[in-house]
């Protein structure tokens, strides 16, 4: 299967609720800059940091990592499907790998996908939790398109007390995961009413044609205040500007991330205005890195547009909201994938998901 059509697969998942993907281009852009730390990757994509070592994931399945004058392997983990796992390793230095539904849309479920599993040097990965088979049990009530039980795991952050978030792009929630595999629904996110974007084709509704689309659940993230953030992608129409980031209070059970009413409960609105969010950094004094895999949404990509994504620093504002946001390295990343601060501030983000690629260090 070629590079566009496995893309186009990948997007097409996104159209009934699902997922994406990301990468290197032209230079230019702000006061930032991009140095390679692992170069020569196939699609590597999940991003993150135990100490002076960068750790990464490619398209088989396979977990890395890297000090900067060598490089090891932490495992490989089943079910990839063609797009490399999400991953993150705890303050213990233990790595989670999450894999997502891969495998063509309509067909049987790829064996190991949709599962989060715990890496150990040298040994099998533990698998942890089947997250499909819980989502069976947990149907999505605000399901727009396909079955209510749909998953499609993305995005995973390792608490400090041993747990592990799960934003699933599928069933649109955010669940929390103990290391014995009990599970529990930490928060719903409610589809939002857009505007259909103009230049979608005959097929698509008229541009400015109110549409009810899901909210896509790609990332989640913890931030310097403690509290767990999920990134949206968007579904279909994919509207620009439409991706919101929410703040949830920790140990919540059962929130709702309400685009009607962003201010109340436990999950409130932290930030509006993105486009096509696949992953969520949370760095030093509040600030979160922000991935969009396409400046002008999934969409446009598939259907053949720019291939150029962003990196933004978001930081924080007044009264929980955020600030004000700065865009890095403009114009350098097509379609990129992750993002991970190291305890010292330092950000490193990876492009792209398919294809070359590599994992780079951002100056800012």
């Amino acid at each position: 299967m070629g590079v566009r059509t496995r893309i186009a697969a990948v997007a097409a998942l996104a159209l009934a609720g699902s997922v994406l993907v990301a990468g290197q281009a032209d230079a230019g852009g702000s006061h930032s800059s991009l140095t390679p730390v692992a170069t020569g990757l196939n699609g590597p994509r999940g991003v993150s940091t135990f100490g002076n070592k960068v750790i990464y994931s490619v398209t088989d399945g396979s977990v890395y990592a890297t000090d900067g004058h060598k490089t090891w392997k932490l495992g490989t983990v089943p079910g990839a499907g063609g797009l490399a796992p999400a991953i993150d390793t705890s303050k213990r230095g233990v790595t989670y790998a999450l894999t997502g539904a891969g495998g063509e849309p309509g067909q049987p479920p790829v064996p190991g996908g949709s599962t989060l599993y715990r890496l150990r040097p040298g040994k099998s990965p533990v698998k942890v939790k089947d997250i499909a088979a819980y989502q069976a049990t947990d149907p999505d009530p605000y399901n727009q398109a396909d079955s209510p039980t749909e998953s499609n795991p993305f995005g995973v952050a390792a608490l400090n007390d041993g747990t592990v978030l799960v934003s699933d792009a599928a069933n649109n929630d955010l669940l929390r995961v103990w290391p014995n595999g009990k599970t529990k629904t930490v928060a719903r996110l409610k589809p939002r009413t857009v505007k259909v974007p103009a230049g979608l084709g005959p097929d698509a509704p008229p541009a400015g044609t109110p549409f009810v689309a899901e909210a896509v659940a790609t990332s989640v993230t913890v931030g310097s205040d403690g509290y767990w953030y999920v990134g949206e992608l968007r579904g279909f129409p994919a509207t620009p500007g439409t991706s919101e980031i929410w703040r949830i209070k920790p140990g919540s059970i059962g929130a709702v991330c309400d685009p009607v009413k962003p201010n109340k409960g436990n999950c409130q609105r932290y930030a509006d205005g993105y486009t096509s969010i696949v992953d969520l950094a949370g760095g030093p004094h509040g600030t979160l890195a922000v991935v969009e895999l396409a400046r002008d949404s999934w969409l446009a990509f598939e259907s053949g547009g720019s291939t150029i994504g962003a990196l933004f620093l978001q930081y924080p504002g007044k009264h929980h909201r955020a600030g004000y946001k700065r865009e890095l390295v403009r114009g350098q990343l097509n379609l990129p994938g992750g993002a991970a601060f190291n305890r010292w501030g330092g950000l490193y983000v990876s492009a792209p998901v398919f294809g070359p690629g590599a994992v780079y260090k951002v100056k800012y």
